[in-house]
């Protein structure tokens, strides 16, 4: 079963944030609640049920406001081929309000040469937020891309949020 919520007001604009019964499988920032579930509906070949509460929902929203710093949460990695999971999981494994760079990840996950498949692999995120792509840097520490809306602003955002607490 296909779950979908939306959090219509946030400081990064609405996010929507799609679960399994294996996890959350996609976070959304901005966007069109229904051309989101469609989009992930037919990915994962599933109908989604929209939903006003659930522990995925209300972890980010959370999240957003500064309450939550850790998520308790599973991942449905359906979406991911099997170097972003790599990836990915090393990613989630940065600490709340620290930041590593590409290189660090290449050179974490044995692909010392793949700081840019890395990036990759990061900008296609498809559970921003809970697998925190926005604490990854260029080599020099300056923010690079994002791909929520606002760019490099919104990561700069999260980045803000996660150094107040």
């Amino acid at each position: 079963m296909l779950s979908i919520s939306q959090i219509p007001t946030t400081p990064l604009g609405p996010v929507n944030v799609a679960w399994t019964a294996n996890g959350v499988v996609a976070i959304e920032i901005g966007g069109d609640q229904e051309t989101f579930a469609a989009q992930i509906g037919q990915r994962l070949g599933d109908v989604p049920t929209f939903v006003e509460t659930g522990a995925p929902r209300t972890q980010v929203e959370e999240y957003l406001t500064g309450q939550r710093t850790m998520f308790d949460l599973d991942i449905d990695w359906a979406l991911c081929t099997p170097f972003q999971r790599q990836v990915l999981e090393h990613q989630l494994a940065i600490p709340y309000g620290e930041t590593r760079t590409y290189g660090q990840l290449a050179a974490q996950i044995g692909k010392p040469q793949a700081a840019r498949a890395v990036g990759r692999a990061g900008a296609t995120n498809p559970i921003p937020l809970i697998i925190p792509c926005h604490r990854v840097l260029g080599a020099d520490g300056s923010l690079r891309g994002y791909g929520a809306p606002g760019g490099v602003q919104t990561k700069a955002w999260l980045l803000a949020l996660e150094n107040r607490t």
